[in-house]
């Protein structure tokens, strides 16, 4: 884990990789919740009779972006910023999702600082590469540069 005392200390990090988070797991369970929350309820992600007969893997999956918002709980484990009165997200400038998350699956964030830039109100803009990898899998499942927001 990348641990800076002020969003500013950021900058001299720039290339660094940040860190790796622990592995999470992602059970149907999970999957389900977050197709009730966002009403994607694609039999791919909650059926999982369907899915072990017609999809090729033999098992439900994970919605893409059920991934993709597992970057703000993955990545407090990668950067602690000591001296922050509050941080936002900011958006994202790129998306992929390279692979599949099997019901079951574990996954983890690894997390690189790309740019670190100072905006108004003594805030830092924090732009991170960052790559979710699937345990056993050669790819990973989804690469994405994240923004956001410290303010000191």
């Amino acid at each position: 884990m990348l641990n800076v005392e002020t969003p500013q200390d950021l900058k001299q990090h720039v290339g660094e990789e940040m860190g790796v988070s622990d592995w999470v797991t992602i059970d149907q369970a999970r999957i389900d919740k977050f197709a009730e929350a966002t009403g994607d309820h694609q039999w791919i992600h909650t059926d999982p009779e369907r899915a072990a007969r017609e999809l090729p893997i033999g098992s439900t999956i994970a919605h893409g972006y059920l991934t993709l918002s597992l970057v703000s709980e993955l990545s407090t484990q990668n950067l602690q910023i000591v001296k922050k009165r509050t941080g936002l997200n900011y958006g994202s400038n790129k998306v992929r999702f390279t692979g599949m998350v099997p019901a079951g699956s574990r996954v983890r964030l690894r997390s690189v600082l790309k740019a670190a830039e100072d905006v108004k109100d003594n805030g830092v803009r924090v732009i991170s590469t960052v790559t979710m990898e699937r345990e056993g899998a050669e790819r990973p499942v989804m690469v994405a540069e994240t923004i956001s927001i410290a303010y000191a």
